[in-house]
This record gives structure tokens, C-alpha cells and sequence, in this order.
């Protein structure tokens, strides 16, 4: 009996230790990270257009002709969701990541060989604008990426976590079923473009850590360039 009973006792335990990558949801919504794109796509339209080119307004047109199907052919991401559309999802990204960088090395330009056409106003608004994009980018290509994506989570034979969230190293701390949403990798992409570190997650794969990088160093580029120069032009 006394066999038995350590058995079931170890049973238990190794329940209660079971991993929250372990748990499986069916879908995920895909309207989090659809409106998170339109925030994005509205920012670098609103930028100004003499810095920019207006570069970021033709990129728009072609991010709005991919993320409006998207959004009301599949609204929610799922384990039979086809390749199709997760390349498109990835090109929708890529888009933002593109415009984001583009603008900003544009701005960058301005401010050492057309300092003139640039006013102290403009220019803090466009480094918080690409800031602000910086991060929505990154947090959609965390959101993407982690354990394979979000139809890929779905799956009970995903890959390892990309990503260690609190809640799967802290048992107890969230409930069994728990697991990373949009908000969660928004959070993530939030701290690490504020303090330039990891805060409470942590990267575990390289592709994390490479991502989690160029987002740190974009992020520096325009607080250390863009909002310094700006302030000098206050002065």
C-alpha cells in the first residue's frame, strides 16, 4: 500500500510541475495583433511627409491591401490554418519592420545633411512615432515567432518556448491553462525597448535573442540620435 501511495504522490507532484508550454488552446485571436498593426500602419502615415518621402504612405497602401483579407477570411489563428496565409501574416509584419527602419534612417539623413528642414516639434513626434512602432513590430514578431507561431502552439508536439514567461517557471503563479497571448509578447517588446534588457522574460533561442537585439539597438538609434537632437534644437 505504502508503494502505491508514493506513486500516486508522485504522480501528483509531477502534475503539479507540468510545464504551462505544455498546456494547448485551440485558437487565438487574431484581432489583438491586427489592431496593433493598424496603430503602426496610422503612426508612419501621420509622419511627416518632407522627412519621410512619403515612403512609409506607399508601404501602407500594400500592408492595407494584405491585413484586411487576413482579418475577415481568418479571424482567429489555428492549428489548420494554411501556409498561405501565416506568409502573408509574416509579409504584413515585415512590411512595418521595413517602413519602421526605412523612416528612421531617413530621419537619421535629415538630421546630418538637411538639419535645416527639420524642426524641434516634427522631430520629437517622428522619434516617438518610430519608437512606438519599434515596438508594436517587435512584440507582432515575438508573437510570431515563439514556439513556432500561434497556430503552431496549438499543437501538442510544438517546439520548446522561445521565450521563459514567469508563469511557466513559477507553478502555481497563473492558472494550468495558462499561456502567452499578444499582450503578453507586447509587454515583452515594451520593457526590452525601455530598459534595453530583458526584465522578466527571458530569451532562450538564439532567434529570440537576435530579435530582442535589433530591437534594442533601433530603439537606442532613435532615443540617442533622433530625441537628443531634438533637444538640442530646443536649446
Amino acid at each position: 500500500m505504502s508503494g502505491d501511495s508514493s506513486t500516486s504522490q508522485s504522480q501528483i507532484d509531477d502534475q503539479s510541475f507540468e510545464p504551462a508550454w505544455g498546456t494547448v488552446s485551440d485558437e487565438e485571436p487574431r484581432w489583438p495583433a491586427s489592431i496593433a498593426i493598424i496603430v503602426a500602419m496610422t503612426i508612419q502615415a501621420f509622419l511627416p511627409h518632407e522627412l519621410t518621402r512619403n515612403l512609409p504612405l506607399v508601404i501602407f497602401g500594400l500592408e492595407l491591401i494584405i491585413l484586411v483579407p487576413i482579418s475577415f477570411s481568418a479571424p482567429k489563428r489555428h492549428k489548420n490554418e494554411s501556409k498561405f496565409l501565416r506568409i502573408l501574416a509574416n509579409v504584413v509584419i515585415a512590411l512595418v519592420s521595413i517602413a519602421n527602419l526605412a523612416t528612421l534612417i531617413l530621419l537619421i539623413y535629415s538630421l546630418f545633411f538637411e538639419s535645416g528642414k527639420v524642426n524641434s516639434i516634427e522631430l520629437f513626434f517622428s522619434g516617438l512615432g518610430i519608437w512606438t512602432t519599434n515596438v508594436i513590430a517587435f512584440a507582432l514578431w515575438f508573437w510570431e515567432i515563439d514556439r513556432g507561431g500561434p497556430h503552431e502552439r496549438t499543437h501538442k508536439g510544438h517546439d520548446a518556448p522561445d521565450f521563459l514567461f514567469p508563469q511557466m517557471s513559477t507553478p502555481g503563479s497563473a492558472r494550468p491553462d495558462w499561456t502567452p497571448k499578444f499582450f503578453d509578447y507586447l509587454y515583452l517588446a515594451f520593457t526590452n525597448a525601455t530598459a534595453f534588457s530583458p526584465t522578466d522574460v527571458l530569451p532562450l533561442s538564439a532567434r529570440a535573442k537576435l530579435l530582442m537585439l535589433l530591437e534594442s539597438l533601433i530603439a537606442l538609434a532613435t532615443i540617442s540620435l533622433v530625441a537628443a537632437r531634438a533637444v538640442n534644437i530646443i536649446k
